[in-house]
């Protein structure tokens, strides 16, 4: 069954000598606000990691698997939802449409939760998912750095070359020349908060419901400790995950139902009872400890609840911090 109450979330993701979300259009630079300085993560970027660690985690299991994957034709998986709701690959009926569609809901985790455009090729129409994440954005300004670096070897291409061939293009190059030059594009530090977005009502279309809703927030919890590389090496999620359910005030059960679906207060009003700064004797911030964090727990609207995850496979604290936080604080 489908969720049955809206949420928000919020969480404070540490990048640490590393490209958090490089710019393929800009070399691969770090992306910024160009007035600002302020760093930006792309909602597709996060969306990818979330859905790496589905496969990773889950992968093999009934309706856990990913649509948009690594080098593939989604075509190929919009066809095989329409075969598998009884209709041919290519059936161009609304009914063949719209039994493809509510099949890819039922196979792929990514489509419940994200949604999904399937109107190409075979076309299963278009999915809007209920969960959505907005841009990222760091605390303060980030500096972009690009870094030479050198490699002590290189890989020079012989065609049709054997052992013997490289072996003598090797011996008779200069030793200066068997090296390549390379860059890396980084920042020092920088401290992005990510807020998302999950809509009951949605939910009600794609079956998204508490199963997946408990994966998502394991996923985003531990989706950068399978991320590591040279460039994304120190990259965590060192908040708590933070989380308003809208659970609803009437006496009467339908009405209060109907409040948890719709929300009891706006989304805005919500991420303000969260206020990260920097420490004042703080001039460049290299830690998040170089923050404090501060929840008004005394402004939560009524028919909200806040809860806080720390452990991506404990359980939620509802309106109090875990025990083991020492960098969030009560207002």
């Amino acid at each position: 069954m489908a969720i049955k109450n809206r949420y928000e979330f919020m969480y404070y993701v540490s990048c640490t000598n590393a490209n958090p979300n490089g710019d393929p259009d800009m070399g691969n630079t770090p992306r910024v606000d160009p007035q600002t300085m302020q760093g930006y993560l792309t909602d597709v970027s996060t969306k990818r990691r979330i859905r790496n660690y589905v496969e990773m985690a889950y992968g093999g299991e009934d309706g856990m698997e990913i649509i948009i994957q690594q080098s593939t034709n989604i075509n190929r998986h919009i066809a095989r939802a329409k075969r598998e709701a009884g209709f041919e690959d290519c059936a161009k009926g609304k009914d063949a449409v719209y039994a493809g569609r509510r099949k890819a809901c039922q196979l792929f985790y990514d489509v419940r939760t994200f949604g999904a455009v399937m109107s190409t090729g075979p076309n299963a129409g278009q999915v809007r998912g209920p969960v959505q994440i907005a841009f990222g954005k760091s605390l303060d300004p980030i500096l972009p750095l690009d870094i030479s670096i050198t490699r002590m070897a290189v890989a020079d291409a012989i065609d049709n070359g054997t052992v013997e061939a490289y072996q003598e293009k090797e011996d008779a190059t200069p030793e200066d020349k068997l090296r390549t030059m390379g860059r890396k594009q980084i920042i020092p530090f920088g401290l992005y908060e990510v807020r998302g977005f999950i809509s009951a009502n949605l939910a009600g279309e794609t079956g998204f419901d508490e199963t997946d809703l408990k994966v998502l927030f394991e996923a985003i919890l531990n989706m950068y400790e399978h991320d590591h590389s040279a460039s994304k090496g120190e990259m965590a999620v060192v908040s708590p995950l933070i989380i308003f359910k809208h659970v609803g005030t009437d006496s009467d059960e339908k009405q209060r139902e109907r409040q948890a679906k719709l929300g009891c207060a706006p989304a805005h009003r919500l991420f303000d009872l969260v206020r990260v700064e920097k420490k004042e004797e703080v001039l460049y911030p290299r830690s998040y400890h170089d923050y404090t964090a501060t929840v008004h727990l005394d402004g939560v609207p009524a028919g909200v609840e806040i809860g806080f995850l720390r452990d991506p496979f404990g359980e939620i604290s509802w309106n109090r911090l875990p025990d083991e936080e020492s960098w969030f604080t009560y207002g």
